[in-house]
């Protein structure tokens, strides 16, 4: 599916956040509590987008993605910022990794956790690959909430104007997963303990733009 939506990715992302992904990807930088020259993961990668502003604060990253033409998209971008020598990017699993108990200071994972079937597995290799007392962010959508007046209009955005948009877009009907995607996501509070109860100990939760996205920092349980 991301195959076939991988050259208008970044600019349907754009569109449909209204510009406001890319300083949802900042504050998940600044979460990961990163010192100079650390080793970051970056899983459900994609296009590159925060693998590449991780490495522009001074770290090295491996991202990971299972979709080869979304990575051909971030090698190239990776190039054209000059940080291949700052930036890998390989096919794998999150479910999955072929890297060593604690082989890195920080991982981070956005808009990817959603689409992974087996959650769980997923955060207990992330718990498994970071250093002790190493952050992991991870930034998803959800359901935006329910009170306030703009909650009906952040409602509408992601029910509605998301697939419609992405579909006219991208010329690809997978946007329309989008939505459904969402809607089916455990809550913030529900996911926060399957973080819990699957190795990490959770720092906070940060509802971001009413809601429509949260950011969960975390750290391995000891």
């Amino acid at each position: 599916m991301f195959d076939a939506i991988a050259e208008r990715y970044d600019l349907v992302n754009r569109i449909i956040s209204l510009g406001i992904d890319q300083s949802w990807r900042e504050k998940t930088v600044a979460a990961l509590n990163l010192a100079q020259g650390a080793r970051v993961l970056d899983l459900a990668t994609g296009t590159a987008d925060l693998a590449i502003q991780i490495a522009k604060e001074g770290s090295d990253v491996v991202g990971v993605d299972p979709s080869p033409r979304m990575l051909a998209i971030g090698r190239r971008k990776v190039h054209e910022a000059m940080l291949h020598e700052h930036v890998e990017l390989v096919v794998g699993d999150a479910q999955a990794l072929a890297f060593a108990d604690s082989s890195f200071d920080g991982v981070s994972i956005a808009f990817g956790i959603r689409n992974v079937p087996d959650r769980a597995r997923a955060l207990r290799e992330m718990a498994r690959v970071t250093k002790p007392g190493g952050r992991v962010a991870v930034l998803e959508l959800s359901e935006p909430e329910s009170g306030g007046l703009l909650g009906p209009l952040a409602r509408f955005h992601v029910h509605t104007l998301v697939p419609w948009v992405g579909s006219l877009i991208s010329g690809a009907a997978e946007y329309r997963y989008l939505q459904r995607s969402i809607a089916a996501f455990p809550s913030a509070t529900e996911f926060a303990r399957l973080m819990q109860e699957h190795g990490l100990d959770v720092l906070r939760v940060e509802p971001l733009t009413f809601g429509v996205c949260h950011l969960y920092v975390a750290t391995p349980a000891s």
